[in-house]
This record gives structure tokens, sequence and C-alpha cells, in this order.
């Protein structure tokens, strides 16, 4: 009865109003799940689910000279603590997503994920900390468990609350604020690491231990995000009964192999675009010191410019493909101008400022553009895997690509290595022609404009309420309906002549007086 009346006090009698006035009055607007002030709340605890985990992940890098020279390590086994974080992930990604669809459920897996990463930056830091480094890589290899799967999650959430209009923009947000993380931590571990060093009196392994526990803060506040947003949505399920617009079906690993052709275009822009823009970037340093004549510090600055730009540029790209739709053209005209600031740095001496900021741009637009399509192509209750197959294949990819790059880079030089990444951008525009071409057979539905989406989604909405009202009014009139009329609903059923009056009697055979006395047993027993 609570239930009821608290989706009374939102819904009103007709179940049309947001926040209609019930017996306790009208419920805030803050409080009510279908209004777009409690969504930003939803959205705030969203975006910081993965705050602690980009935050974490590029620790490393920040602490960089200080990781190898407090533990005596060489880069080979530097380089081990993003390795043992990638590879399980190439295949853990998928699984969590099958988790998330078919297990745990979104909300409890989230708070498992957020758990491994805590878990997993602690290790991590205790390793430092004891000045052993096999503990530090467990603890990686703990922290990625978690790490990509959380993305997933943050993807589902946010789909499961914005699918529709605000999808690209509550994208780009979160990747405007992953960015932040990643921003932030280069920008303070190494002060925090000072002061640090400073307090215990000398830098040492005991410095770097504490720096990294206290970085694991950021985590324990993303796990504290997960539990709200587990809550939230919680609620909202049950004020909304959102549970009964569920397709009830299950997700299985055999799926994959049913996604349609257009998915797995999606997918080979995903891998073709990316391992052209992070090993790049890893590499990039030595790059802009070798051919520009860079300085370190400029040489990092101009390294950094891509995600410097995506922290802003990520929300604003993702509002104006909210407006605009056409995601397939705004797709391709993000890696076409990647694809010319590769030939700028390949093939030019020009300013890298120019090339390294169109490709900051275009970064942002791709990702604002390119998965959101994956919730108009799969139905909802594969997201989770779909989400989490596209993030295992990339990180497959980068591994790859990264291990070929390192080759490349040692064998041919970087001009080489910069044609290789021209041709990596090129088999993403071929994708993207072809998605285009196979989406306009298939009726165009991934190039929708705004509008044309918004009508759209809008048709589907009403026409499943129309189907509900239909069920419940079916039930309605059984619930409601004569033993007689039950009898007769089966004889009808079954081609048999009916009785106009009771007290007429009805020549049946025995089958089917035992048919007859079986759904009146299901009739009292279910309706």
């Amino acid at each position: 009865m609570a239930d009821y009346e608290e989706r009374q006090s939102l819904l009103g009698d007709d179940g049309d109003s947001g926040s209609a006035a019930g017996p306790g009055g009208p419920m805030p607007a803050i409080c009510d799940p279908k209004h777009l002030l409690h969504r930003v709340v939803v959205l705030v605890f969203m975006c910081f689910l993965g705050f602690g985990s980009y935050f974490c992940y590029d620790n490393p890098a920040s602490l960089q000279s200080e990781v190898l020279q407090d533990l005596n390590l060489n880069t080979s086994k530097f380089m081990q603590l993003y390795a043992w974080y990638s590879w399980p992930n190439v295949v853990l990604c998928f699984f969590g997503g099958f988790l998330l669809d078919r297990v745990f459920g979104i909300r409890l897996g989230t708070i498992i994920f957020s758990l491994f990463v805590c878990l997993g930056q602690v290790i991590f830091a205790t390793g430092a900390l004891v000045n052993r480094f096999w503990l530090m890589e467990a603890g990686r290899f703990i922290f990625g468990i978690g790490g990509e799967s959380l993305a997933v999650a943050q993807n589902t959430y946010a789909v499961n609350w914005f699918k529709g209009k605000e999808l690209n923009l509550v994208f780009g947000l979160q990747l405007s604020m992953a960015r932040l993380g990643s921003t932030v931590n280069m920008n303070i571990m190494g002060w925090v690491y000072s002061k640090i060093a400073d307090l215990v009196g000398s830098p040492g392994h005991t410095a770097l231990g504490a720096a990294l526990m206290l970085a694991s803060v950021t985590c324990l506040f993303s796990l504290v995000c997960a539990l709200v947003l587990g809550f939230l949505d919680r609620r909202a399920e049950r004020i909304l009964h959102t549970e009964k617009d569920k397709t009830g079906e299950v997700i299985k690993l055999t799926d994959v192999k049913d996604f349609p052709f257009h998915l797995w275009l999606i997918f080979i822009i995903c891998v073709c675009y990316y391992v052209a823009i992070f090993p790049f970037i890893g590499l990039g340093q030595v790059f802009f010191i070798e051919k520009f004549s860079f300085t370190p510090a400029e040489a990092r600055a101009v390294n950094s410019i891509v995600y410097i730009i995506s922290a802003p540029a990520s929300p604003l790209l993702g509002f104006m493909v909210d407006k605009t739709g056409r995601n397939v053209i705004w797709v391709m005209i993000a890696v076409i101008a990647t694809l010319a600031a590769h030939l700028m740095l390949a093939f030019t001496f020009w300013n890298p400022w120019i090339a390294m900021s169109l490709l900051g741009v275009s970064y942002s637009l791709l990702a604002c553009a390119l998965w959101p399509m994956v919730a108009f192509v799969v139905p909802e209750h594969q997201l989770g895997t779909a989400y989490g197959f596209m993030q295992s294949i990339q990180n497959l990819g980068l591994a790859l690509i990264a291990m070929a790059a390192g080759a490349i880079l040692d064998n041919k030089g970087y001009l080489v290595l910069e044609v290789f990444f021209c041709v990596c951008i090129c088999l993403a525009l071929i994708a993207v022609v072809m998605l285009y071409f196979v989406d306009y057979l298939r009726g165009g539905d991934l190039n929708l404009s705004a509008a044309a989406r918004a009508k759209l989604h809008k048709e589907a909405t009403s026409d499943a309420e129309r189907r509900r009202k239909l069920s419940e009014g079916d039930l309605d009139r059984l619930t409601h309906m004569s033993a007689f009329g039950l009898r007769n609903q089966y004889l009808s059923r079954l081609h048999a002549q009916l009785g106009t009056r009771i007290d007429k009697p009805l020549l049946i055979d025995t089958t089917l007086e035992t048919g007859i006395h079986s759904f009146s047993l299901w009739s009292s027993r279910w309706l």
C-alpha cells in the first residue's frame, strides 16, 4: 500500500503526471524520479562513479620517476604495472557486462566492481609501503578487474536513466569527468609525494606508499557514489514500477554471434580509432622533443592537450550531438579530422599545437557520437554485454598495438610509426562509410535527426503503454468472468457448441469434460 500511495503521489491517478498531489501532498522535484532535477542529482553521482578509477589508473605515470628511483626498477618492470591492468580486461570487460546483465544486476554489480577498485588500489599502495613489487603487481591486477567493468556499469546506468535525447550529453559528461580525474592526478600527485616526503624526513618507498594510499581515498569516494546510485535506482524502480517494462529476456554468451552487422562495424571503428590515440600519447613526449626540438616541459604540455581539451569539450559536443542527431555523420567527421591531425604531425613541421588541438576536439566528438550508438542497436537487456565486449576488444587492440608501436619505433622511427597510425585511422574511416550505407539500407535508424529520434521514442513508449493497458483489460475481464463464461470460452476455442441456458444439458465427451475441469482449476488458482 505504501508503494502504491508513493507512486500515486508521483504519477497521479492517470499515471501521466510526474509529481501530482497525493495524500501527503506533491513530491518535491528533487525527490521525483521522473523530474529533471532528480535525474541531474543521479547524473552527478554517475559521473563521480568512475572518478577514483581514472584518478588512480595513472598514478604510476604521475609518479614515474619516483617509482623508478624509490623501488629501483627499470622501465620494463615499470610498464608491467600497466600490463597487469590491461591484459585481464581483454576477457573481464566482457564478463563484467555479462555479470551485470545476468548475475548481479546493475546495482549490486556496480558496488562489487567499486570494491575491487578500492581493494586493488590499497594493495598497490601497501606493496609500495613494504617495498614488494610483486604485491604492487597483484594490486594492479585486482584494480584492473574492477576498473574497466566499472566503466561498463557506468555506461549501463547512463542508458537506463537517460536513454533518449540526453544520452549523448551524458556520455560526454562522463568522459569529461574521467579526463578531469586523469588531469588532477597528473598535476597533484607529485606535490602530494613531496609533502609526504617532507613529513617522513626523506623520499623513498614509504613516502611513495603513503602517497598512493592517500590516492585510494578517491576510490572510496567512488564506492560511496555506487552505494548512493544503487539506492536511488532501486527507489525509482519501486516508485515508477519500471520492473514491468523490462523484457524479461536473459542474455546468453552465445548471443554475441547474433550481434547485428552494424554493431560489429561500431566495434571496428572503436578499435581502429583508439589504437591511434592512446599509444601515440604514450609515446608522444619524445616525438615532440626529437622532431620539434621542444623542451621536456613543452613536450609534456602539448602531449597533454588532448585530455585538457576533452574535459570541457566533451559535454559541449555531446549537447550538440543531442540537439542535431546524425551520429554516424559526426563519427565520420571526427575520424577525418583525426586523420588530418596525424598527417600534419607526420609530414609537416607546422606548430604541433594545431594538430594536437584538432586531435583533442575530434577525440571528444567521436566519444560523444560513437558510444551511444550501441544503445540504438541492441535490446536493453544486452547493453551490459555489448558495452563490455566493446571495451574488451578495445583493450585487446590497445595491448597489441602498443607492443607493435614500440617495435616499429625501435626499428623504423617515428615517421613510419605515424604512417602506421594513419593506416589505422583509414581502416576506421572505411568502417564508418560502410556503417553509413548499411544503416541507410536498414532504414537509417543510427543517423536519425534528434527530432525524428524523439518522435520514434515517443511512439514506442505510447505503443508499449497501450499494450500494457490492453493486457490489464484482458486480465480484468477474465477475473470477473463467471465459471459458466470461462467454460464457454474454453469450449468456443475447441469449436464446440455452447449451451445458451444453464439448465440445458451439454453433450460433451470425457476428454472435453476433463479439459474443462482442468481449466476451472487453473482459473481458480491464478485468476
